[in-house]
């Protein structure tokens, strides 16, 4: 194979004549396993062999999702490890830096149309509170209690009305 491929031929053309060529020299005959089914796993659901590369090849499968998906995988991943943070400002930050790859991901969207919410940075910071002071073993604070909603203004009467 240290040949190369000759001027004026494809790369398909040049190929096919090299496996003609090596089949014709019989460097394919008693191949191991040659004229046997390739062997089936009870837990082979076709994809075996990707999950076989990506564990060869040292890669997450979480590579391979779309991007609104693996940006929903890392915003949950952020709020269960929330808690292993080692100051509030380390939490702003990842959920800052999420926030930005989500709104780059909205701006230009790229993959299939999934919402992808963005990570609510005073609730995070509630959350990792709440785990340090779970943590010492004291009782978490009590949440603020939200402000009431204000009221609606009521429906402006409509001057025009039909029918009459």
């Amino acid at each position: 194979m240290t040949e190369r491929k000759p001027p004026g031929m494809t790369f398909t053309s040049w190929i096919d004549k090299q496996i003609y060529e090596a089949t014709q020299r019989g460097e394919f005959d008693d191949l191991p396993g040659a004229g046997k089914p390739l062997p089936k796993h009870p837990d082979d659901d076709g994809q075996r062999w990707l999950r076989e590369y990506l564990r060869r090849e040292g890669v997450s499968a979480d590579e391979l999702l779309p991007p609104p998906l693996k940006l929903r995988k890392e915003r949950a991943r952020l709020a269960e490890s929330v808690a292993d943070m080692a100051s509030e400002q380390e939490v702003r930050d990842a959920v800052s830096e999420l926030n930005h790859r989500i709104a780059e991901f909205r701006r230009i969207p790229v993959g299939p149309p999934i919402f992808v919410p963005l990570l609510d940075p005073g609730e995070m910071v509630g959350r990792w509170r709440a785990a340090r002071t779970a943590a010492r073993g004291a009782p978490p604070l009590a949440a603020p209690e939200p402000a009431p909603p204000e009221a609606k203004p009521s429906p402006r009467r409509r001057w025009w009305r039909p029918g009459r």
